[in-house]
Order: C-alpha cells, then sequence, then structure tokens
C-alpha cells in the first residue's frame, strides 16, 4: 500500500504578528479577524478596548457637561469670564512695566487696574487705553491711587487719550455673544503676546 500524505495546510493561513505591543509573537490565526496569539493577549486586546470605550464616552460626557453649563450660565459668569480675558491681556502686556500709580517694581501681585472704574463707567471695561498694570496695594488699599495715576498715564498715552477717557461715553450693554467675543479676542490676542515673547 502506498501511504498518502495528509494535505499542505493551505497557503492562505499567513502568519501574523500577535497585536500586543509587549508580545508580537508570529503566530497562524484560527480566524480571520484574529490579531492575538493566545488568550492572555486576547484578554489585554479586550481590556485595551474597554479603556478606550470608556475614554470616549467620558469624552461624550465632559463635552454634554460643558453644553449644559453654557444652557445654565448666566450673564453675570460671561461677563466674569469676559473680564479675566480682558485682564490676562493687560497684565500680559503690561508685564515689563512698573506700576502704573507707584512706578514701582516688586514681587507681589498685580492687578488690571481701570482709570475710570467699572462702576462709574462700565462702557470703558473693556478699552485696553483705561487699564493698565497696577500693584494689588495702589489698586486696591489705595482706591487705584488715583492722582498719581493719571500723572503717568498721562505721560504713557498722552494728554488727548487721557481727556477722551475723562469725556462722556455711551453706555453699553453687553448682550452674551459680544462677552463670548470679547473673551475670545483677548484670548487670541494673550496667545499672539506670548507667542512673541518666546
Amino acid at each position: 500500500m502506498i501511504a498518502t500524505r495528509k494535505p499542505l495546510k493551505a497557503i492562505s493561513e499567513k502568519s501574523k504578528k500577535c497585536a500586543v505591543r509587549t508580545c508580537r509573537a508570529p503566530f497562524v490565526p484560527s480566524r480571520p479577524f484574529q490579531t492575538w496569539c493566545s488568550p492572555d493577549c486576547a484578554v489585554v486586546i479586550a481590556r485595551a478596548k474597554q479603556d478606550k470605550q470608556r475614554k470616549a464616552l467620558a469624552q461624550v460626557e465632559r463635552r454634554e457637561i460643558r453644553v449644559r453649563k453654557q444652557q445654565i450660565k448666566g450673564r453675570g459668569e460671561y461677563l466674569k469670564e469676559a473680564q479675566q480675558a480682558f485682564n490676562a491681556y493687560i497684565r500680559e502686556r503690561d508685564r515689563l512695566l512698573p506700576c502704573i500709580s507707584c512706578g514701582r517694581h516688586h514681587q507681589g501681585k498685580y492687578d488690571a487696574g481701570h482709570y475710570r472704574t467699572v462702576g462709574s463707567n462700565p462702557a470703558l471695561r473693556f478699552e485696553p487705553m483705561n487699564c493698565h498694570k497696577q500693584c494689588v496695594p495702589c489698586n486696591q488699599h489705595k482706591s487705584g491711587d488715583i492722582v498719581n495715576y493719571r500723572i503717568n498715564l498721562v505721560a504713557k498715552i498722552g494728554a488727548d487719550a487721557v481727556a477722551w477717557l475723562e469725556g462722556p461715553h455711551e453706555p453699553k450693554k453687553y448682550t452674551i455673544e459680544d462677552l463670548q467675543q470679547i473673551k475670545t479676542e483677548y484670548r487670541q490676542k494673550l496667545r499672539e503676546l506670548q507667542r512673541a515673547e518666546r
């Protein structure tokens, strides 16, 4: 009797490398979609997929929370965010300058101090000529030290610009869209200043 040979495995059964980065062992898959060489590696891949799905779900949830917060946010919060963006820009713009009122450089905290206060003239709240770097003692403890502020402001921007600041201004009622635009604008200006300084 002539011995019959077993048929060779089909050529289509090519070996693959295990998809697990720490393994990468060669194997012949038993199914077309198989990417793992062993049950242990299959568990590693399944856990990685679960982690990816959890992260994607958490990202969707965070996005939904942001949208819901935007929907319930009042105009006051938009105003606060726009003011913070504007103030951050002013502090960066005047980063190398001394306090507008006392002329000192010191290690303490600095504010973005308004010449015409927001309370007395809200129309100039977001006017860059009306706001300058000011140390906390001058801004908060000396009510802006307005006499010295004015003297130094005239030297900085000129008497005509100061006269314009001191003149009458149309009252402004900022809409939520206005405040969002102001926040975006001053964040962009801040980034441009920071890029220019590098």
